[in-house]
């Protein structure tokens, strides 16, 4: 069964593509991200993606949407409860749908690494949107390799972002006082 693995960048992507070839899975990956802004920023993680499907010979299929101003009026207004849910289902659905459309039984994200990112709702929203166009969603708690993940990426050279994506979240990088870093997060 072909598995279409959602990827928000090459860091969150690089230790659960280890762990899905290690179950027997070869994932082809999947860059949609209209969230990622601003547009220097959404480059980045895009050419970084590409620099890790090509250094793993991993396949990698893309939506090059650049979509700040679709982006903002989907979240725009349920921005105080629901921006990150409302991100997660329009993510997990262009790539479910992808899915079905060229014979993928399964799909996942790379959201699923992050300890910052919500997984009931990234689970929910999965599930929803594999209900929708009758494809499965595979849950892996990536969560434990997080730390692992990052430390690869930094010694790979990978393009290492400070912030989750949206513009939103930029902000809130700026607005949140410092927290004191370990060795292993510089």
């Amino acid at each position: 069964m072909k598995l279409l693995f959602h990827c928000c960048c090459a860091p969150c992507a690089l230790s659960c593509v280890g762990v899905l070839r290690e179950e027997g899975k070869e994932p082809e990956l999947f860059w949609y991200n209209p969230n990622i802004h601003p547009y220097t920023e959404y480059a980045s993680r895009r050419d970084a993606l590409a620099e890790f499907a090509a250094a793993e010979n991993l396949k990698l299929e893309s939506i090059d949407e650049y979509g700040l101003v679709p982006f903002i009026r989907v979240v725009f207004p349920v921005m105080e409860n629901g921006r990150c849910t409302t991100c997660y289902r329009m993510r997990l659905e262009k790539a479910a749908l992808f899915a079905a459309e060229n014979n993928f039984g399964s799909f996942s994200t790379s959201l699923l690494i992050s300890p910052y990112q919500d997984h009931g709702a990234i689970k929910a929203a999965g599930e929803e949107a594999a209900a929708k166009y009758g494809v499965d969603f595979l849950y892996r708690d990536f969560r434990s390799l997080f730390r692992d993940s990052r430390t690869k990426a930094r010694s790979l050279g990978l393009y290492m972002q400070k912030y989750c994506g949206c513009i939103f979240s930029e902000e809130e990088r700026y607005l949140k006082p410092p927290k004191k870093q370990g060795p292993d997060e510089r």
